[in-house]
């Protein structure tokens, strides 16, 4: 027996659109980030869905909205903050462009793109990784007891260590991933 994941990220936000760092603030999504889950939506209308998870965040809880308007066999909703964005600590709600003209380019990557390097007050990949792996632990396990598909409302970096664990991925191979808007990855669990 074959059970399914489908996991996405949230639509663009309006953080996203203006390159502020998000990480724990609750920004919205713009049109274009409910076109972005609809588009998830209409691509998941022919899959069987469960169980589906979200974070707190209504980016999150709004793009699985767009998706489970056609999954009426979807019973549960679980909200998991085990797979919540990363947190950018002290950079939060300041503009890329701002912190680049005051810290210059290298620390900007340093702390946008690094594996093990959090910036000030917030988490590294490395530290998201650490949840977001204990969360797919519970969930595999879930899974299997319950035989169950579940549908996954994700973020940008904590879809990162999902894909790494899913499609077998080096750290290097998983900081170079770019997780788009408008689509989802499909896994199977064999049973």
């Amino acid at each position: 027996m074959k059970l399914h994941i489908y996991l996405f990220r949230h639509g663009q936000t309006y953080y996203n659109k203006h390159k502020i760092f998000t990480g724990w603030k609750d920004s919205k999504l713009t049109a274009q980030g409910v076109k972005d889950a609809k588009k998830i939506a209409r691509k998941l209308k022919g899959k069987r869905i469960d169980v589906a998870f979200q974070t707190r965040l209504s980016r999150s809880k709004q793009t699985l909205r767009e998706v489970l308007k056609y999954h009426p066999e979807c019973k549960k909703i679980i909200t998991d903050d085990r797979m919540i964005e990363r947190s950018y600590g002290k950079l939060q709600g300041k503009t890329h462009r701002v912190f680049i003209r005051e810290h210059g380019i290298d620390l900007y990557n340093k702390y946008h793109r690094s594996y093990d390097v959090p910036p000030p007050g917030g988490e590294s990949i490395k530290m998201v990784e650490k949840r977001v792996n204990s969360f797919i632990k519970d969930l595999l396990k879930k899974m299997r007891k319950e035989k169950i598909n579940v549908a996954i409302s994700a973020h940008g970096n904590s879809m990162r260590p999902f894909r790494k664990y899913f499609e077998n991925l080096s750290i290097q191979q998983m900081m170079k991933l770019e997780n788009p808007w408008d689509d989802y990855f499909h896994y199977t669990i064999e049973v």
